[in-house]
């Protein structure tokens, strides 16, 4: 296989093996390979020419950091981030070996979980129920229905849905911070109130995801969350941990 340069999937702390059967993007699969040094390595493998996030490639890459995840404190790289070659990734181990060996400290038996939330579907009869206005302007449209009158309806349904989304995204993200050890804002989503990553210890997941169910069972009406997780811990690495070069994908 013709190759572009070093792969960078993760940083992982000095002499902890790599996961059987485990193996890299590229078709045939890469193989893995381990650089080290000193209390630090990559794991890394040669870079496939023409490399396209392709959904093989993402899942290839996902799965092996989950994988080493299972094992210890990952520093995990975006899928695409390529060296021109080994003395490189050398070079970067030995210029931030502290930062490194501090970040896996910091994320040492955590997982990441994703909670997003949006206003709820099919939430119009308990809006109708408690907002006086959005009643108020329905029995409007309905006296004198025009054009309008429905946007002016309409617009007040969707602000009255989000605001009751984003009061109990704050409701709940007061309640999940008590179990994290940590919270990171995540970018806005189109229609979403809420996009927050917490770190969470890797034995308290599961109590954290039933939290998170049981909130959203018993606000159903107001919010709807969703979770994702356990994830590789992207978002309480700095950028400048977790920076190689980012090819073209």
């Amino acid at each position: 296989m013709t190759t572009d340069g070093v792969y960078v999937y993760a940083i992982i702390r000095a002499g902890k093996p790599l996961p059987t059967d485990s193996s890299g993007v590229g078709s045939p699969a890469a193989h893995l390979r381990v650089i080290r040094q000193g209390r630090v390595a990559a794991v890394v493998s040669d870079a496939p020419a023409n490399l396209r996030a392709r959904r093989r490639d993402l899942m290839a890459h996902q799965d092996l950091l989950l994988r080493l995840t299972g094992q210890g404190p990952v520093l995990p790289m975006r899928f695409g981030m390529v060296a021109p070659d080994e003395e490189t990734v050398l070079a970067q181990l030995a210029a931030c070996e502290a930062d490194h060996v501090a970040v896996l400290e910091h994320l040492a038996d955590g997982v990441e979980v994703n909670v997003k939330a949006f206003p709820a579907q099919n939430a119009l009869r308990s809006l109708l129920a408690e907002d006086k206005n959005v009643r108020r302007l329905r029995d409007e449209a309905r006296h004198r229905p025009g054009y309008e009158a429905n946007v002016r309806l309409g617009e007040a349904v969707a602000s009255a849905l989000e605001s009751r989304a984003a009061a109990a995204g704050r409701q709940v993200l007061r309640e999940l911070t008590s179990r994290a050890r940590a919270v990171a804002s995540g970018p806005e989503v189109h229609g979403c109130v809420l996009n927050v990553s917490f770190l969470v210890g890797r034995g308290d997941s599961d109590g954290f995801r039933s939290t998170v169910e049981q909130f959203a069972e018993a606000h159903r009406e107001r919010v709807e969350l969703r979770l994702a997780g356990p994830l590789p811990c992207y978002s309480f690495v700095s950028a400048e941990s977790a920076s190689v070069r980012t090819v073209g994908v």
